[in-house]
């Protein structure tokens, strides 16, 4: 792969339990980009997400992310590539019976710190970047569900990912909270991240800008 290209999808089709969902899959995406996976409810945004990440295997095709082949990826490959790439979900997926400070620290736990000091600074680090330094001590069920989806982008924050995957982040949110996380995405794009957003709302796109590719029909079109 070209040094500034992370992900190329070359022919690829996209299925779910043998149904076939995209075909003819061509895109790249390439370092510091903000891309829409633009389309309506069902037409397969989600799915060519969770490709990236591995949650749904690709069967047919080139597909390449990092130096991964996602076509021939093994298991023990799964979490050091998860753990470059940030994903936000639409419906936040936070652990409700613990604080927000206590959901970021059982992250990177997981993904291999220990130094307590270390963890704490991180998650500050990120909780100051999403405007949520405040926010710490409360449980999930104590914040907005702008606030919540806030802090799923402190969690995909954590471990400095090269590419953030938000797959409708602004679903469950109203008009004026959607567009504040669109803002703050498109902030953490020009720090340096890539990020590639699946959204049905082409009102978003026009108020912030960026690349969109289209599925609609079975395909993905630019």
């Amino acid at each position: 792969m070209e040094d500034d290209v992370l992900i190329k999808y070359v022919d690829v089709t996209v299925s779910h339990e043998d149904q076939n969902i995209l075909e003819n899959v061509t895109f790249e995406v390439r370092k510091g980009e903000f891309v829409y996976i633009n389309g309506r409810v069902g037409s397969g945004k989600s799915s060519l997400l969770k490709t990236l990440y591995h949650d749904l295997p690709v069967t047919q095709g080139s597909a390449t992310i990092f130096e991964y082949d996602l076509t021939d990826m093994h298991l023990h490959d799964v979490p050091e590539l998860r753990r470059r790439i940030g994903i936000v979900f639409q419906d936040f997926q936070l652990l409700s019976d613990r604080t927000v400070d206590a959901n970021l620290q059982f992250v990177l736990q997981a993904t291999g710190w220990k130094n307590k000091a270390e963890i704490q600074d991180r998650i500050s680090d990120v909780l100051r970047h999403v405007g949520m330094s405040e926010k710490g001590l409360k449980m999930p069920h104590e914040l907005s569900g702008g606030e919540q989806q806030r802090i799923v982008m402190a969690r995909a924050l954590l471990n400095s990912p090269d590419i953030i995957l938000a797959d409708e982040p602004t679903g469950n949110l109203d008009p004026e909270t959607g567009a504040s996380i669109v803002e703050l995405l498109h902030n953490i794009q020009e720090s340096g991240t890539t990020v590639v957003m699946s959204t049905h709302n082409t009102n978003l796109i026009q108020s912030y800008p960026g690349r969109v590719l289209k599925c609609d029909n079975g395909r993905l079109i630019e």
